[in-house]
């Protein structure tokens, strides 16, 4: 039996066996823990009955108006436990949270390489919105679709209408400052 539970700071120091995969993006322990502090409700971790971590989802929300939106920041589950649900699992979690939320959409990014996923994805009724060019760097750079599942709230899909053209790192990063602009603004 699987339990849902939230990810707790302690988990920091338990969740290697999960990271180690190399379609994991992984990060530093000060960004989980600041997920963690300001996205509680986001970070949820599947645990086994001996208490071993399965896997875990990590998200946010964020935007504005229409454009107010849960994140997937990160889903993984661990080899050993793939192909069992769990990932459709965790993110129907993170979904009900951005209903909750009242978020017009959810949306994440994935390698275009990972097949898998963007299946797996795609079957949870995610679209592909955009392509972003050179989202992922390393030894080679890796483009990402932004994927994108409309909620209740967004009654006429407008969150989910596919743009034609693929979007650079450069013209991403100027969207997302311009929308941090219009946060603070309203603050």
């Amino acid at each position: 039996m699987t339990t849902l539970r939230p990810f707790t700071c302690d988990d920091l120091f338990k969740f290697n066996n999960v990271n180690f995969d190399p379609l994991t993006e992984t990060y530093g322990l000060s960004f989980y823990t600041h997920y963690l502090a300001k996205w509680p409700e986001y970070f949820q971790l599947a645990e086994s009955p001996s208490g071993q971590i399965m896997g875990y989802i990590m998200g946010k929300v964020e935007g504005l108006s229409d454009n107010w939106h849960g994140h997937v920041t990160a889903l993984t589950v661990s080899p050993d436990y793939r192909r069992l649900g769990l990932a459709a699992l965790l993110m129907n979690f993170l979904e009900d949270v951005s209903e909750k939320k009242r978020a017009y959409f959810v949306d994440l990014f994935v390698r275009k390489s990972n097949q898998v996923a963007i299946n797996m994805y795609k079957n949870l009724g995610y679209i592909i919105y955009r392509t972003i060019l050179e989202y992922y760097s390393g030894d080679q750079d890796e483009d990402a679709y932004d994927m994108r599942k409309a909620m209740s709230r967004d009654v006429n899909k407008k969150s989910v209408i596919p743009y034609t053209q693929p979007v650079t790192m450069r013209e991403l990063r100027r969207e997302l400052r311009h929308e941090q602009q219009k946060v603070q603004q309203n603050l």
